[in-house]
């Protein structure tokens, strides 16, 4: 990476900042068996939370998003997610300590995700992290990822040029969309990876299976 001044570090939510997949098993199972459908694989659901609810719908009753039933489905499948919300969900590890290092060297951070704010911020609201200082949803914005709409409004907040700023994500769309802002990026191989997705073909400046590395990557490159 440059030695440009690193000003601001942006997280993709799921499969990246916290991981949540526990929370998307119980629901896609919880569809299921309204639909008399047995118990799924969760590794199967956990590789497509980062694809959002209409992955996994179409995931879990093999439905086609063209059906007449299947916008029923996905808001069946968001009201049951409502009742799990943050049971489960967790910052992965290392990340709580990620985000204090940064407070401690003046670095602003912020959150670019695609999941709604009716879901995103009561999320980390229910989570042990600190409030975040820039959280960006669909809702916010024209356009979502891989549009950069989300991490131009970041740096707004924070005050920041995108060049200044990381953006850390676990899907493809994560670093095409840090890559149009013209922002350093590094993919989360630890996310939520679809079978036979490559991370390291996404082109990012940094990859890392671990998100204990996250901190040595960012502030040792």
């Amino acid at each position: 990476m440059s030695p440009v001044r690193l000003k601001a570090v942006l997280f993709d939510l799921d499969g990246t900042l916290v991981d949540t997949a526990d929370e998307f098993v119980v629901v896609v199972q919880q569809l299921r068996a309204e639909h008399d459908l047995p118990a799924m694989e969760p590794a199967r659901i956990r590789r497509s939370v980062s694809n959002g609810a209409r992955a996994l719908v179409a995931l879990g009753l093999d439905l086609d998003p063209q059906d007449a039933i299947f916008e029923d489905k996905r808001q069946r499948l968001l009201e049951l997610y409502s009742g799990v919300l943050g049971t489960s969900a967790r910052p992965y590890p290392g990340i709580t300590g990620l985000l204090q290092e940064l407070d401690r060297r003046g670095i602003s951070w912020g959150v670019a995700t695609n999941k709604p704010r009716a879901y995103a911020e009561p999320l980390l609201a229910r989570i042990d992290l600190p409030p975040c200082p820039s959280l960006v949803c669909p809702d916010d914005v024209k356009d979502r990822k891989p549009h950069p709409e989300s991490l131009y409004r970041n740096c707004r907040d924070l005050g920041c040029a995108p060049h200044e700023a990381i953006y850390i994500g676990d899907h493809l769309r994560d670093i095409e969309a840090g890559k149009r802002a013209g922002m350093r990026t590094i993919a989360a191989a630890y996310g939520y990876i679809e079978s036979g997705d490559d991370p390291a073909a996404w082109g990012a400046d940094l990859l890392t299976d671990d998100s204990t590395q996250l901190a040595g990557l960012i502030f040792n490159s």
